[in-house]
């Protein structure tokens, strides 16, 4: 199994990670290590894959799963439910929160002092909505106390959209370091987005300005990663964070 690990100051009981498609039992076209039960793949090879990561992750108890809608709701990690939310905290040992991603903006969030972890799942809809405001205000940290970590996501050079969402990022207008976050793709009234960018800019507004990882891009990669846009029928890598309950049990 190849996995991401984020090269970030987390202390040391936080384990953070992002899978990639490798590693896995699933079949074409979810091949091989997804994670997702709603993208057609055999549920039995799903739950095969989400033991072999838990396998993988020493101190882990069990893991959080959400169903994503593109919002802002933010739950306390249950890893007996899966409720419609787009980010999950949680302060228990041994509780992972994870997101899906296949091209959106997986963040991971800690405390300073390692009591205190959450995941969002940040696509362009999320991310302008404020999910990861709604996020950081959940959190019992100051923003200026938590660290963030983005993962694997399509990259600016990839991810070609529309004025409408320029609009939605700009729409109160007046900030450079957003606009800086789009650039003009050649055609009229298409631009190339920076997730990675725009969400940097707006953990900064919020006062989270320890911020980490970017520079994957899903699309690109075809061999490591799934990408939504490329392939449109695929799966789904996960990116985790938890608490180790024993220090000496990490890894």
């Amino acid at each position: 199994m190849k996995l991401i690990q984020p090269d970030w100051p987390a202390p040391a009981n936080i384990v953070a990670l992002s899978t990639t498609r490798l590693g896995g039992l699933s079949e074409a076209p979810f091949d091989s290590l997804n994670l997702a039960d709603h993208v057609g793949d055999k549920p039995a090879t799903v739950q095969a894959n989400r033991e072999r990561l838990a396998s993988h992750c020493a101190g882990l108890g069990a893991i959080s799963w959400v169903t994503q809608v593109h919002g802002t709701t933010v739950v306390e990690a249950d890893a007996a439910n899966a409720p419609e939310a787009d980010a999950q905290y949680t302060r228990t040992p041994g509780l992972g929160c994870a997101v899906l991603t296949a091209d959106c903006l997986p963040v991971l969030l800690c405390s300073r002092d390692g009591t205190e972890v959450a995941a969002a799942h940040a696509g362009w809809r999320g991310l302008s909505a404020g999910v990861l405001e709604h996020t950081v205000a959940a959190l019992a940290t100051p923003a200026d106390q938590l660290l963030a970590w983005l993962g694997p996501a399509i990259g600016p050079a990839a991810f070609e959209v529309g004025e409408e969402v320029r609009e939605a990022f700009l729409h109160e207008g007046g900030d450079p370091a957003l606009e800086r976050c789009f650039e003009p793709a050649g055609r009229p009234g298409r631009w190339l987005a920076d997730l990675c960018g725009l969400a940097r800019v707006r953990l900064a507004a919020i006062g989270v300005s320890a911020c980490f990882g970017g520079g994957w891009c899903t699309y690109t990669d075809r061999e490591r990663f799934f990408s939504y846009r490329r392939d449109g029928i695929t799966g789904r890598m996960a990116s985790l964070i938890y608490i180790v309950p024993d220090v000496d049990e990490r890894w």
